[in-house]
């Protein structure tokens, strides 16, 4: 097992892409590594856990204004926003913000006193914000489904 040291650095030092987490992040999800499918399973009962309690979340205040902050980060080939036409596209960051709102908005308590220092919906929606840039939120469904 490869480790992977993470510290923050401030916005002002220009890491290279390769020290960048999310580069470590990409190089681990494409390599050859067999999946285990235990592992395969808790990552799709994820992604449907952090849908499911985004959609729900939608009409909630903290949700509707994250998402109006998006939505002034209009980009031509920018990423999704949970509830909004998925021919829109925005900011990654903002959509990443907005999407992360909206699935900690009413799932951000099962962590309480838990031994894990942060929770899947921390991250997935991050991670997704990347996935589906190229991706109608049919296909992402489609992929999900498709994975069950």
């Amino acid at each position: 097992m490869l480790l992977h040291t993470i510290k923050v650095y401030p916005s002002k030092i220009n890491l290279p892409k390769k020290k960048q987490l999310a580069w470590k992040i990409a190089e681990i999800a494409s390599d050859n590594a067999k999946l285990n499918k235990n592992s395969i399973e808790m990552v799709i009962n994820r992604i449907i856990d952090n849908a499911s309690v985004a959609i729900a979340s939608l009409n909630r205040r903290p949700v509707i204004s994250a998402r109006e902050m998006a939505k002034k980060h209009v980009r031509k080939n920018g990423a999704n926003l949970f509830g909004i036409n998925s021919k829109l596209k925005f900011d990654c960051e903002w959509a990443a913000w907005a999407n992360g709102t909206a699935v900690r908005e009413l799932d951000f308590h099962d962590t309480f006193l838990a031994a894990d220092y942060s929770h899947p919906g921390d991250n997935i929606p991050f991670i997704n914000t990347k996935l589906i840039i190229s991706l109608t939120w049919d296909q992402v469904l489609l992929l999900v489904l498709d994975l069950c």
